[in-house]
Parts: structure tokens; C-alpha cells; sequence
């Protein structure tokens, strides 16, 4: 069974057919062309599919397209402000967050989302203090950010990346 969507894509409104049983991952990358979100485990365990979906980060890989009409999508691609990169980007940058850069996008984006639900209060698993503002420490941002692994080992750079972002 096939129905039609529509989503804005970093920023562009995008209308697409879509099968009901394909993810929004292979939806933006196969039938929308954007090739932002990677492909990695498929399975929702490696975090290079990660997009915000709404404003929050997601899997896009677990996620069917058919449930996201009308939602909005955003990319690693689509979080520049039109005037530079993202403050996230430009850290990954600085501290050379990435090696070979198949994990980035995804990454990139989970930071973003992590970076506004820490500024939100919401605790992780290691969060020591649930009422107090949360510290982003090392540790709170390994924790954060544990499910989106890089092959490369480039974790010492994206902590300080995301260190970096959050002071920004």
C-alpha cells in the first residue's frame, strides 16, 4: 500500500510516495535524494541515521515514513542558519571531530538534540542531581551520546567538540 506525504527537509517542504513500509531513512535517501543521513547498521544501533525529527534527534532508520506526515525534518545539512555552519559543525571542525566522516552527520545531529535536552533538564542515566541545571561533564556526554558510534575511535574529539558546543 502506497500513500503520499509531505515533509519540509531541511527547510524545503518535500511531497513523496511513499510504501508504508519504508523508513523515513530510506525515504530521504532513495526517493528524496538526500543522502545526509547515512545508512549504517540499519537496525538502530550505530546513530548514522540520526536526523531531528521535530526538533528532537531520532533514528530514521526505525522510523516509517507514513508516520511523519507533515513533520518537520532536519539534516546535518539543514542546520546551518544560511550564514555558517552550526555552532555544533563549526566545533566538529575545531577539534577534529571526525575521521573518516561517515558517522558525522549523524553524530552532528544527535549532539544538537542532546545539547537542547540537557539545556532542557532533562537527566540521563548518570545525571547525578535531577532538579539541579544539568552539568554537561565528560561523562554526561558519553553517556548522551552513546548511540552513535564511530568506527574511527574519534570519541576524544567529539567529547571535546560537543564540550565546546555546549559553551558556545
Amino acid at each position: 500500500m502506497q500513500s503520499q506525504i509531505s515533509l519540509v527537509v531541511d527547510g524545503a517542504e518535500r511531497t513523496v510516495e511513499v510504501d508504508h513500509r519504508s523508513t523515513l531513512l530510506d525515504t530521504l535517501r532513495d526517493r528524496l535524494g538526500v543522502t545526509t543521513p547515512k545508512k549504517g547498521c540499519d537496525h538502530g544501533q550505530c546513530g548514522s541515521c540520526t536526523v531531528l525529527l521535530d526538533g528532537r534527534r531520532h533514528l530514521s532508520c526505525l522510523t516509517l515514513a507514513v508516520a511523519q506526515d507533515g513533520a518537520e525534518v532536519t539534516t546535518a545539512a539543514g542546520l546551518d542558519d544560511g550564514d555558517g555552519l552550526h555552532a555544533v559543525q563549526e566545533a566538529f571542525l575545531a577539534q577534529d571531530g571526525l575521521q573518516c566522516g561517515y558517522c558525522t552527520p549523524g553524530q552532528v545531529c544527535s549532539a544538537v538534540g542532546m545539547l537542547e535536552e540537557a539545556k532542557q533538564g532533562n537527566p540521563s542515566h548518570v545525571t547525578d542531581d535531577l532538579v539541579a541545571d544539568v552539568e554537561l561533564t565528560d561523562e554526561e556526554i558519553r553517556e548522551r551520546m552513546s548511540g552513535n558510534l564511530c568506527r574511527c575511535g574519534a570519541y576524544v574529539n567529539i567529547v571535546a567538540a560537543i564540550r565546546e558546543a555546549a559553551r558556545a
